[in-house]
């Protein structure tokens, strides 16, 4: 479906009895199941992060909500007012900042004239005004409409968006188009708030407004983010829409340290059940093999004496493999086999090993000198600083791709050194992408015979596997782009903006596995959990 615009209802607020309650939703789109039996609730107070995997129906389910998109089977249930907030906003040919307010403030405008006009019939004593008046005045107090332009002002400011009523929306970046429209919207004294990546165009200081503006809502929010430290900061239910055991969303109170323990959990008996029936199925399987045997071997007593004895053994022999295969067929593997994780591979890079040195680098334009770095086996290293200060260009050095202007690079004769970079490399679209990975670990006429497999490594599935690399999702391009770097081995893994594209999830296991591994880590990231999480890690500070 197009993502380019906002949908607000126009009905007054319900204040604590808003609600959009959705029972049973499913739909399918192109042929494919994206949602089936979604049990949600959004109502005042409510603070749900709708989460899980690229394409796994987290927008789909928003628009359900707001009544955008009419789900096959299943109600929708709605009260008060909502507004929905998409990822951004057409420019609507001549339209200025100004008119986008005049749309958000207009209800509000027109209930005030209202009440003006029945002060001044109440004034006039014409009969009926008290009510007239007293209805206007009801409407008003519940927008508070007196309020209603400054609270879109504040909003405006908070986000760093554009001000000016008079400045054309043609005229504006993306970015500002999208500041300027989720102004509207949290300016806006709505009920409830669904935001798909809200995040998205905002700088540090619009992120914290928008934060607290969440945080502080009177009614209910519902947000789809990939951005952790907004989930953490503001959620407190999330709804995980990936696969589970019996193929049910799951619901998760206590915040973000809830979702995660409660995934973990729910995963671990997953995986513990599957476990446990495969080995059964091989038991009994084992079983009935050895049952078979027996009764390939021992069935015909051979000539000779005893051949009655024989035979009656021979018939406890029968007997006994028709059970063992009437035991396994009675035992099929019924618990599906749980979604993939990340699986690290273990490095055999030495701590302390010398790895890398850089000694008073610059890049002409690009990277402000000098910077030294030295890396060695295990080491750690965040490097920070605002865009386009060189963090980009100082990891191409390092990893060879971009000859300094001044300044010298020493690397170890076997030491492997991989770059994530923030870009996709430039596949053949129509190449599988297990032959993409194959391909890239061959490249050069190089050897990696000790290299895993693309499936062993748990970032895509047998069917995003054999699909074509031009099919696949930015997430599902961005996970095969990791697995190559991984299935390398390196001793040293440089990264580039690692969360660009992945989901939640993923994100919390590569930071876990970035902790333990033996490979150094380089890492340059402006993702706000990420940082957190890696606080303990030394920091090199780039400037102008």
């Amino acid at each position: 479906m197009p993502i380019t615009s906002s949908h607000r209802t126009r009905s007054l607020p319900a204040g604590s009895a808003a609600h959009i309650r959705g029972e049973d939703v499913h739909i399918a789109l192109g042929g494919r199941t994206v949602l089936d039996g979604v049990d949600v609730t959004i109502s005042a107070g409510s603070r749900l992060a709708i989460v899980g995997e690229n394409g796994r129906g987290k927008t789909t389910l928003l628009h359900i909500l707001a009544g955008t998109l009419t789900p096959d089977s299943g109600t929708v249930a709605r009260a008060g007012d909502h507004a929905l907030i998409e990822q951004d906003l057409d420019a609507e040919g001549d339209r200025s900042v100004g008119d986008l307010i005049d749309d958000a403030i207009c209800e509000e405008r027109g209930i005030l004239d209202a009440l003006d006009a029945a002060t001044e019939k109440m004034a006039q004593g014409e009969a009926g005004a008290d009510e007239i008046y007293a209805e206007a005045l009801d409407r008003a107090i519940r927008l508070d409409a007196w309020d209603a332009e400054r609270r879109i002002d504040v909003a405006l400011e908070g986000l760093h968006a554009c001000t000016d009523r008079d400045r054309r929306l043609s005229e504006l970046s993306v970015g500002q188009r999208y500041r300027v429209r989720l102004a509207m919207v949290l300016g806006a004294s709505t009920d409830l708030l669904l935001l798909d990546e809200p995040t998205n165009h905002l700088d540090a200081a619009a992120l914290e407004y928008l934060t607290a503006r969440l945080r502080d809502h009177p009614g209910g929010v519902a947000v789809v983010s990939h951005d952790r430290a907004l989930l953490r900061d503001v959620a407190s239910t999330f709804i995980d829409l990936d696969p589970s055991r019996d193929g049910l969303p799951r619901t998760y109170a206590g915040g973000y340290e809830g979702w995660r323990e409660g995934r973990r959990r729910d995963r671990e008996r997953w995986e513990q059940d599957y476990a446990a029936e495969v080995a059964e199925h091989a038991r009994l399987t084992q079983a009935a093999e050895d049952a078979r045997g027996r009764l390939s071997t021992g069935w015909r007593p051979p000539k000779g004496t005893g051949k009655h004895q024989r035979a009656t053994r021979a018939d406890g022999i029968v007997r006994a493999f028709n059970r063992r295969v009437e035991d396994l067929d009675a035992h099929p593997i019924t618990v599906p086999a749980p979604p993939m994780s990340l699986k690290w591979p273990e490095s055999q890079t030495r701590a302390g090993r010398p790895i890398i040195g850089a000694d008073d680098i610059a890049v002409s334009g690009r990277l402000s000198g000098p910077v030294s770095v030295t890396v060695g086996g295990g080491d750690r290293l965040v490097l920070a600083g605002p865009n386009g200060v060189g963090k980009s260009t100082l990891l191409g050095v390092l990893d060879g791709q971009i000859e300094p202007s001044t300044g010298a690079v020493s690397r170890h004769a076997d030491a492997r050194i991989v770059l994530l970079s923030q870009e996709v490399p430039d596949w053949d679209s129509g190449a599988q992408a297990h032959r993409v990975f194959s391909e890239h670990l061959t490249r050069g006429g190089r050897s990696h015979d000790d290299a895993p497999s693309l499936s062993s490594l748990g970032l895509l599935g047998a069917a995003a596997a054999g699909a074509p690399v031009g099919r696949l999702s930015q997430g599902q391009q961005r996970r095969l782009q990791l697995a190559m770097c991984l299935a390398e081995k390196p001793d040293l893994l440089l990264l580039d903006e690692p969360t660009n594209h992945l989901s939640s999830a993923l994100v919390d296991e590569l930071t876990e596995a970035m902790g333990t591994t033996a490979s150094a880590i380089v890492v340059a990231t402006h993702d706000r959990q990420m940082l957190s999480d890696l606080e303990s890690w030394p920091r090199l500070e780039l400037s102008t």
